[in-house]
């Protein structure tokens, strides 16, 4: 497993998919490959670097997980408090069996406001509930609030949305700050991760990619500033750099955010989404075959790609960011090649 297979590997297919994007790989703690590809802003021809910002869509879950975690470990509520005596907001048609555990394992059964297996197509949502109104957490709520459960709680797996929103509004009702406040102070702040936030689409800053969408039938390219939610939350949204979301997963599993008995309960695998993949709070865990366990998160929105890993047998942390919206799996898959040979 060299670094040299790692940066001619990962050269190989951004050439021939015309990657464009960020890319970090750290080994115990040692940067051993940084590299940008294609345009953060098409129209200036701008390209994309290692310190570039860039939206990770759902994989800011995590930091909403931790958030929950941090709270826990203040002893303000437990993984197993019924969300009704936590939060003072009306949920008519919730089961009053719906835990703090259902809704970060995805297994609550309460109802989504974008169904990933009923619907394809994200930017349908804004018709009814335009992207520009959606700043804070509970704009969200006239999308799911008023309709009725999907199943009963920890009845199956069924990635879920709404839930992370539910959590982020637990927080701010807890803690009496705005999520994106807290976030930012408590996981971020202390990872050091100064470029990276929850940043409004109507104000972004310097050195960030556009989102971007190609049109298949004409090929043209625009942003996708119509087709997200206008500011990032609890479900989403976030913008980082490579290096900083590496910075991360260095301060999670040094135990930097939360204790060492938390973390491990952070990342333990709490249920069984397919044959050697699973769902921890707020990440992925798969089992590979050469034996090493995989923590994960990943991210895919209208002109996002993201997957950022943390391979445990290795030490090694692989980031991938693309402002479009595919290609960062290719690059993580080429990086697993590279780690069989």
């Amino acid at each position: 497993m060299k670094t040299l297979d790692w940066g001619h590997k990962i050269d190989q297919i951004c050439s021939s998919t015309s990657f464009t994007g960020s890319v970090e790989i750290k080994k115990k703690g040692q940067g051993v490959f940084s590299k940008g590809y294609g345009f953060r802003n098409r129209a200036e021809k701008l390209r994309n670097l290692p310190d570039t910002k860039f939206g990770i869509a759902s994989g800011c879950k995590i930091f909403t997980a931790v958030a929950i975690a941090q709270l826990v470990e203040k002893g303000m509520f437990s993984f197993k408090t019924p969300i009704h005596n936590i939060i003072d907001i009306d949920f008519p048609h919730f089961s009053k069996e719906v835990t703090v555990h259902h809704l970060l394992t995805h297994t609550s059964g309460i109802p989504d406001y974008f169904n990933e297996e009923e619907m394809d197509d994200f930017e349908e949502l804004w018709k009814e509930s335009p992207m520009y109104c959606l700043k804070q957490l509970k704009d969200f709520l006239p999308m799911f609030q008023e309709k009725p459960m999907m199943f009963s709680p920890g009845g199956k797996f069924h990635y879920n949305n709404a839930g992370f929103i539910v959590l982020g509004l637990i927080i701010e009702y807890q803690t009496g700050v705005s999520f994106t406040d807290y976030v930012e102070k408590e996981i971020l702040t202390r990872c050091q991760m100064k470029e990276s936030g929850y940043y409004s689409m109507d104000a972004l800053p310097g050195n960030i990619a556009y989102g971007y969408i190609k049109d298949q039938v004409s090929g043209t390219w625009k942003t996708n500033f119509y087709s997200v939610p206008v500011k990032g939350g609890a479900d989403g949204g976030a913008y980082v750099t490579v290096k900083e979301m590496n910075r991360f997963w260095e301060g999670l599993m040094s135990f930097q955010l939360l204790s060492k008995p938390m973390t491990q309960q952070l990342i333990e695998p709490h249920v069984s989404v397919k044959e050697q993949i699973y769902y921890g709070y707020g990440l992925w865990i798969d089992s590979l075959d050469h034996g090493e366990v995989k923590y994960h998160v990943m991210g895919y929105d209208p002109g996002v790609s993201f997957h950022s890993c943390f391979y445990d047998v290795n030490e090694l942390l692989v980031t991938v960011c693309s402002n479009e919206s595919k290609g960062a799996y290719l690059i993580v898959k080429a990086v697993e090649d590279c780690m069989k040979m």
